[in-house]
């Protein structure tokens, strides 16, 4: 191909497919690859306590720099989760998010 407009156009559209069939293949051998496990604790988040996490308290705050929003999730136990209220509120922005979410009952009997 000649070096003009045209010809780099191509030249990207060329590897932008080849690139998309690259994903594509990768996607299809990974497909029967086995699911993460589920990593969240079953244990209160709080250093000593050795109770069952209840609770996740979930805060979504801009980060320091302003790069950036930031999610910390802290699972606890109902004690915890009593004493637990926003720490991040310099953070705050339209989509600030302070939650407290209870765990499925499913998780729960897990650690039982």
């Amino acid at each position: 191909m000649p070096d003009t407009k045209e010809g780099r156009e191509e030249q990207a559209r060329h590897e932008t497919k080849r690139q998309q069939r690259r994903d594509i293949d990768q996607a299809r051998e990974r497909g029967d690859e086995a699911e993460p496990p589920d990593e969240r604790p079953l244990t209160c988040h709080r250093r000593g306590c050795n109770e069952p996490a209840t609770f996740v308290v979930i805060e979504r705050y801009q980060e320091e720099t302003g790069h950036g929003a930031v999610t910390a999730e802290a699972y606890l136990c109902r004690a915890h989760t009593d004493e637990e209220s926003p720490t991040n509120l310099d953070g705050v922005y339209d989509d600030y998010v302070f939650l407290v979410e209870p765990l499925a009952d499913d998780r729960r009997d897990e650690s039982v």
